[in-house]
Formats: structure tokens, C-alpha cells, sequence
């Protein structure tokens, strides 16, 4: 299973990287986009429980790096206004384009 890192920049510009066990998080953020942080902290947390769901298919167990991901990205969020802004600056491995 793919797995990939992807990186934010919360509204007081502070770095968060990010770990998620499938490329799920492509379906659900794009590099570049601003989200408010309620937008983000859904989409994230949406993504990352299904990453950790089809590591649970997959394995038969489920991905705890997900979980702890998700936590650190709610943890975070409740820092600010539902309303500020979050930008996603890098997503790794890109998705191919044909």
C-alpha cells in the first residue's frame, strides 16, 4: 500500500508535516488550496480514517500512524477560528497526471 506525506500551513504559519498510510489524501486535499480550518480538520480526518480502513482491509489491523496523524491535525485545528485558513503546500508522492 502507497503511502505518502503531505504538509500544511495553519493560519499562524506554522509547518505541520503529515503522514498517511495511502495517497486516499489526494481524493480529499489538493496542493495549493486554502481551506477554512473546520473544511480541513473534516477533510483530513474524512481521508486519513479511510486511509486507516483500507490498512485494516488490507492487513487486518488498523494504522495507528493515521489515528495519531489525525489527532495532531484536531489538535491543531482547535488552536484557531473555524473560519481561518489552511494551506496545503506539499503532497508526497504527487499523483501521475496522463
Amino acid at each position: 500500500m502507497p503511502e505518502m506525506t503531505f504538509a500544511v500551513r495553519w493560519p499562524d504559519g506554522a509547518v505541520q508535516n503529515c503522514y498517511s498510510p495511502s495517497l486516499v489524501m489526494h481524493d480529499h486535499l489538493d496542493v495549493g488550496a486554502n481551506y477554512t480550518v473546520a473544511d480541513f480538520r473534516t477533510r483530513a480526518t474524512s481521508a486519513l480514517d479511510e486511509a486507516a480502513e483500507r490498512v485494516r482491509a488490507k492487513f487486518g489491523f488498523a494504522c495507528t500512524s493515521a489515528a495519531a496523524t489525525a489527532d495532531d491535525i484536531v489538535r491543531n485545528a482547535n488552536r484557531y477560528e473555524d473560519d481561518a485558513v489552511v494551506e496545503v503546500l506539499t503532497m508526497h508522492p504527487p499523483l501521475e497526471t496522463s
